[in-house]
């Protein structure tokens, strides 16, 4: 298992955006897909102060709960990507 854990909601654009993100650059990562309703999202609001998703942790690199899928993706980028 890979140090990403990636916090999901499916049919969610901003999650998919995230996760084609993570494939692209063949990461490996942990999927937790988040209930419907926010009230039940509790252990992504352990993780991130918030109940939107996505939302990403990184162990390796000491993130916890990053959300909003553009900095999700930059941060991929910039650490995982090409040089």
């Amino acid at each position: 298992m890979g140090a990403i854990t990636f916090y999901e909601l499916p049919g969610c654009p901003f999650c998919a955006k995230v996760r084609d993100k993570l494939e692209a650059l063949d990461l490996e990562f942990e999927t937790i897909e988040v209930p419907g309703p926010h009230s039940e999202r509790t252990e992504v609001e352990e993780v991130s102060g918030q109940t939107g998703v996505p939302v990403i942790t990184d162990a390796d690199n000491d993130v916890h709960g990053m959300a909003e899928s553009d900095d999700i993706v930059a941060y991929l980028e910039e650490t995982y990507g090409e040089a």
